[in-house]
């Protein structure tokens, strides 16, 4: 376990493995555990089950004591793997308000920002267009 990171761990049974791949991963693979799920319309309407969050994006938190709550996306932190939602913060001790940083795995996108180009060409690629022509 001498390495920095290896595509092998990812296959692995034990968890000091996997928590080593995912802590150590490079930010390309990184970028793809901040996918989060979309909601039943906008699966059907673009033809795909995850997207990987961006800023502008809102969501739905779905577990935890936060459950319900809305908001939209301020912040994606690659490095810790969280998102930071509008309107969700946590208390500290001296009385001041932070932002909570969220699991992706734990929210559901109601609503995708699509001022993005980069966006723009994957939800092409993967829209509607590919099911109307089979």
């Amino acid at each position: 376990m001498r390495q920095e990171w290896s595509n092998k761990w990812k296959s692995s049974t034990q968890p000091r493995k996997q928590r080593k791949y995912r802590a150590n991963a490079p930010l390309h693979i990184k970028r793809k555990f901040l996918s989060v799920n979309l909601t039943k319309p906008l699966r059907e309407r673009f033809g795909k089950r995850t997207m990987v969050v961006r800023k502008g994006d809102e969501v739905i938190v779905l577990r935890g004591s936060l459950k319900g709550s809305r908001g939209n996306v301020e912040k994606v932190d690659l490095s810790s793997q969280k998102v930071y939602v509008e309107n969700i913060k946590v208390k500290k001790v001296d009385g001041s308000e932070v932002p909570r940083g969220l699991t992706p795995s734990n929210l559901q996108i109601t609503k995708l920002s699509v001022e993005d180009k980069q966006r723009q060409k994957v939800l092409e690629r993967a829209g509607p267009g590919k099911k109307e022509s089979e």
